[in-house]
């Protein structure tokens, strides 16, 4: 019996599992095993949603146990991966004792994580937007410095508990800064104290410009939209610190880029400003990802903590190891093409991997990767988004309704299609909800 071994319950895990599910779901002769932290897949791209109240928890999580049907599966960390002995150990809890798993064939796609760059005390103080929790954590803290502000006499201070900043121009911070602002005005007739004026949501990012794997126009039309909706943009600044009560900057240039619908200025207009600090009591951080310490600390030889591969997705070293989706690099001496690390990256890689291993176990040539990029959507706010698939780019409402269909089609069983569903239904016609649950950061 051959043992195929697959590590992570994301994107590229799940898929490369359902793809030999389908190859050798006949096969007696073959063993699948899963391995992952959550008994679910996280439908991440949707966090924001989830953060704003937009959609319910547990709808964008689906049991990994009701989509697999042959392989065995574990829910459990993971101690270390020995390629030398073929085995990976997993780590016991008081009612769970340690276990070793062997394999013949390895997959790992155990993702990554979020990136601080080393900053501790932003670390320590930030919010992110990585897991289904880091989204409840974040509604509860917005709900709460709402609660907070409308009782709140001094001024200055209650300006101080609505300054809310956003870190990463990417996907997940502009969909973030879109979404809370959104929620925020949503419900601010609940808050009768608290004037629009007094909240500021604001977009940092280290580059020029917000979005940047789009075409330009779309990108110019993104941060246009977000500053129409009252959400300021601070761009060519770099995040130093934040001790939880205030945000230093580093500019690349002389001053930062600046973009506000202040009253004093013409709408997306720069603004050349030197700004230093931003006083705020809430950051979240969406601007950076990197490979889990296991890879990092592992026998493979990784680049920037990624495992590198060949263009079959195998390790360098080990031929029956393979590496797909975030945790993974392509060998920088082959010609590859680059991508962008993303599900749906993620998934090609998967499907590709799960091939090659069926040609890999009947020693068959195997194939190479490649990959032909369809394309991506944003929503950057209400019923607005922009989206460039196979050459053709839209913007504004259709480009909204695009990325909902797109993502509802991700989407794996079909009761959560139809929950999420519902709840965007429901949104046109009433108010989100502002239940706070007491759940503690740490």
């Amino acid at each position: 019996m051959k043992k195929i071994l697959i590590l992570g319950g994301g994107f590229a895990g799940i898929e490369c599992c359902l793809k030999l599910e389908s190859y050798y779901k006949n096969d007696a002769e073959i063993d699948i095993t899963l391995v992952s932290e959550d008994n679910f897949i996280l439908f991440t791209p949707m966090l924001p949603q989830v953060a704003s109240g937009t959609i319910e928890t547990r709808h964008i999580v689906t049991p990994i146990r009701t989509l697999i049907k042959k392989s065995k599966f574990y829910e459990a960390k993971i101690r270390s991966i020995d390629p030398y002995g073929k085995s990976v150990s997993l780590i016991g809890t008081n009612e769970n004792r340690e276990t070793l798993l062997n394999y013949d064939i390895l997959v790992i796609a155990l993702g990554s994580k979020t990136n601080f760059f080393g900053m501790k005390n932003v670390e320590e103080n930030a919010y992110s937007m990585n897991s289904i929790n880091d989204a409840i954590l974040l509604r509860n803290r917005i709900i709460d410095l709402l609660e907070q502000a409308e009782n709140e006499t001094d001024p200055v201070l209650r300006k101080s508990l609505l300054r809310i900043v956003v870190v990463g121009g990417g996907f997940a911070g502009v969909e973030t800064a879109g979404e809370l602002n959104d929620f925020i005005n949503d419900v601010a007739e609940y808050y009768p104290n608290i004037d629009s004026s007094d909240v500021t949501v604001t977009l940092i990012d280290s580059s020029s410009e917000i979005l940047s794997g789009f075409p330009q126009h779309l990108a110019v039309f993104a941060k246009e939209k977000l500053i129409e909706r009252g959400i300021s943009l601070v761009l060519d600044a770099g995040v130093t610190s934040f001790d939880g009560n205030e945000v230093l900057l580093e500019s690349k240039l002389k001053s930062n880029k600046v973009f506000s619908n202040d009253s004093s200025q013409k709408a997306g207009h720069t603004q050349l400003t030197e700004i230093q600090s931003i006083p705020t009591h809430t950051l979240i951080w969406t601007a950076g990802i990197t490979p889990v310490d296991l890879i990092k600390n592992s026998a493979f030889e990784t680049i920037k903590g990624r495992i590198v591969v060949n263009e079959f997705l195998q390790s360098k070293e080990f031929s029956d190891v393979f590496a797909i989706g975030d945790c993974s690099l392509f060998d920088p001496s082959l010609s590859m093409k680059k991508f962008p690390q993303t599900a749906q990256i993620a998934e090609a890689h998967a499907k590709t991997a799960a091939s090659n291993i069926r040609q890999f176990l009947n020693r068959k040539t195997l194939s190479k990767f490649d990959y032909v990029w369809k394309g991506q959507s944003a929503i950057i706010g209400k019923n607005t988004g922009i989206a460039s698939f196979f050459g053709i780019n839209i913007a504004g409402f259709f480009a909204f309704i695009l990325w909902r269909n797109l993502y509802l089609s991700k989407i794996r069983s079909f009761d959560k299609k139809l929950r999420v569903l519902i709840d965007w239904n429901l949104d046109l016609f009433f108010k989100r909800d502002i239940s706070r649950f007491k759940i503690s950061k740490k």
